[in-house]
């Protein structure tokens, strides 16, 4: 799912365009490298020690978010679900079901778009959207926000702080967006990750994803839980990670 590269060759841009678009897109190159980590640890994700903040990704789906509640609830397990305004305009019950769980709710823009193709005003207009739809859903004010891909733009990030927004993306991912992931898989890239004190990144739903590539996921959390507890790490949402109020210095 690293589409930077392909994105500027896809582009046909040359040396100045690319020059341009690793400006506009400067936040998401630094959060998600391991040198990330330390100059905006808040951005990337880095919390406490001993700590897992859970995210979850793309819902809520009535196809899927069902069974995650379900699996997380045998677990004793609350996350963070990052949800599109356009699901949560679809089924708002069941996004109100996720909030009654116990569960954070964060926004993960409106549609899932690029912010790399998007102006500001854009942005500012997605998230707006976002933010009404999934509050009228589930009476939650959110907190958090992680853009669609990961993809943040300098102008995203600045627009999310003035709506009051903390953007975070992710340590550790199980490349579940994958047709070919399986449970083994996305335990194994998780752990690959930085897990201790991190945010890990998982999808709920398949709607901007291979078909049925859920499943994966779904399967991979008790194997996960056995791997974490194991490693005496607790697993809750980024509002109990201890995540800085630290972003880039551009912000």
């Amino acid at each position: 799912m690293n589409a930077r590269p392909a994105l500027i060759a896809g582009l046909g841009i040359g040396a100045v365009g690319a020059a341009g678009l690793a400006v506009h897109s400067a936040p998401s190159l630094v959060a998600l490298s391991s040198v990330g980590r330390w100059i905006s640890p808040g951005l990337a994700g880095v919390g406490a020690r001993g700590h897992v903040a859970l995210t979850f990704d793309d819902g809520p789906d009535p196809a899927s978010t069902p069974q995650f509640l379900e699996v997380l609830d045998t677990l004793g397990w609350r996350a963070t679900f990052f949800m599109l305004g356009d699901m949560a305009r679809r089924a708002p019950g069941l996004a109100a079901e996720v909030a009654a769980a116990g569960h954070e709710i964060g926004i993960h823009g409106d549609r899932h778009r690029s912010q790399l193709r998007l102006t500001p005003r854009a942005i500012a207009d997605d998230l707006a959207r976002a933010r009404d739809a999934i509050h009228e859903s589930t009476g939650v004010e959110p907190v958090w926000f992680r853009p669609p891909y990961g993809t943040l733009s300098l102008g995203g990030l600045r627009g999310a702080r003035r709506a009051d927004l903390r953007t975070v993306l992710w340590t550790a991912w199980g490349r579940d967006w994958r047709a070919d992931a399986t449970p083994d898989s996305v335990v194994t890239d998780v752990l690959h990750g930085y897990v201790d004190g991190g945010t890990v990144l998982l999808h709920d739903s398949d709607c901007t994803s291979a078909e049925d590539c859920w499943q994966a996921p779904l399967a991979a959390l008790p194997r996960l839980a056995t791997e974490l507890e194991s490693r005496s790490l607790r697993v809750g949402p980024v509002g109990e990670h201890g995540i800085p109020d630290r972003l880039l210095a551009a912000a």
